[in-house]
């Protein structure tokens, strides 16, 4: 690694309480491995690797919070409940001691469905309008006290994520699930105040959720909240077309509390308006920061070179002996976005930041598909 890579990833960053020693996040990858929704030693422990590892912000899978069918496979973890909850205590406080910096996701997967038979009922499933894609109908519209009561399960869950001791708290808004559903024009057919015509309309549920959540933790507190134009559900989806478009979206999310916005997207190197600043411009978190004015997080393919974005989860191995981060450096460079998450690297080789900064890149471990039968 050159010394621009250096000082490019391995800067200090600062946002209200939060004092991070480098810019590299380990994003939130679900594992699945904590049986009744309860994280054990071996969730604490594997979190605990990536400490030791020097990863400078710990971003946890993601944690459904208390509302029915709020999980899509029975391995997920919970943010509520007892013994959840005490799981989630001996996580962060084996993260702390290992010198490490970490905040829980927070989340709700709506009508998705992981696997053929999880969730068990998914006509019980809720969604803003009954629809999965578009056309696609599955399990039922959320009514008022449905929104009200899963807006406030939102707020529950990152008021315990502070009284444990986490450092942030993450809301996720992307990929399709819930929050995302109610963004996209495709799913979101409500003719009530939660849905409209324009982006900024649909945008209320999830600003809603971040007032929410912003409320119910201390002002010193950071809220980041997870976005992404692509959907699982069809990876061409975008809520934006235009940086007006993306202002529409994002700004009601700053407006309502969010410190950070997490912009997920395939590949963190292309462009989100090309026809604008061309092959080498902003990529998403780069225009949201531009946009909005608050930090940004990227993320997308980081130090994997090998098949495109879900083709290791087919069976093929990524490249890990030659990362190459001459892209992303570049674009760190230019304080485009503040921090970058790394996800499968990270699930590998618990070492990867440390490897990454001593130049140490013969010795990283390679992703497969096999590698996430196991907590690395």
């Amino acid at each position: 690694m050159s010394n621009s890579a250096h000082e490019a990833l391995f800067r200090p960053f600062k946002l209200k309480s939060l004092e991070l020693k480098n810019r590299i996040v380990m994003a939130p990858m679900t594992r699945g491995f904590s049986p009744d929704g309860v994280p054990g030693q071996n969730v604490a422990d594997y979190y605990r690797r990536r400490a030791e590892g020097d990863v400078g912000l710990i971003l946890s899978e993601g944690t459904v919070i208390d509302r029915p069918n709020s999980k899509n496979l029975p391995g997920i973890p919970d943010f509520h409940g007892e013994k959840s909850l005490a799981g989630w205590k001996n996580v962060i406080d084996t993260v702390h001691a290992a010198g490490g910096k970490m905040g829980p996701q927070i989340w709700h997967v709506a009508n998705t469905i992981a696997s053929a038979d999880y969730p068990p009922n998914p006509d019980e499933t809720e969604s803003p309008s009954g629809f999965v894609k578009p056309g696609e109908k599955r399990g039922h519209a959320m009514s008022e006290e449905d929104i009200a009561d899963t807006i406030a399960a939102y707020a529950s869950a990152a008021a315990d994520a502070e009284r444990l001791g986490f450092d942030v708290v993450e809301i996720h808004g992307a990929h399709g699930y819930l929050i995302d559903q109610f963004f996209w024009q495709g799913l979101n057919l409500r003719d009530d105040r939660w849905g409209g015509k324009t982006i900024t309309e649909r945008t209320r549920f999830g600003a809603e959720v971040v007032k929410a959540v912003r409320a119910a933790v201390s002002d010193d507190m950071p809220v980041i909240i997870r976005l992404s134009q692509w959907k699982q559900q069809d990876y061409n989806a975008r809520i934006a077309t235009t940086p007006d478009e993306m202002a529409e979206w994002l700004q009601p999310l700053v407006d309502a509390g969010a410190d950070m916005l997490h912009c997920s997207q395939r590949r963190f190197w292309e462009p989100e308006f090309p026809e604008i600043d061309g092959e080498e411009g902003l990529n998403f978190a780069g225009w949201a920061k531009k946009i909005t004015g608050v930090p940004t997080i990227s993320v997308g393919s980081v130090g994997l070179n090998g098949p495109d974005f879900l083709g290791w989860f087919g069976g093929a191995e990524a490249n890990a002996k030659t990362p190459d981060l001459d892209r992303l450096v570049r674009r760190m460079d230019r304080d485009e976005f503040d921090l970058i998450a790394v996800g499968r690297a990270l699930i590998a080789d618990p070492e990867w930041v440390k490897k990454i900064e001593g130049g140490e890149t013969e010795t990283l471990s390679t992703f497969s598909r096999e590698t996430l039968g196991a907590l690395v």
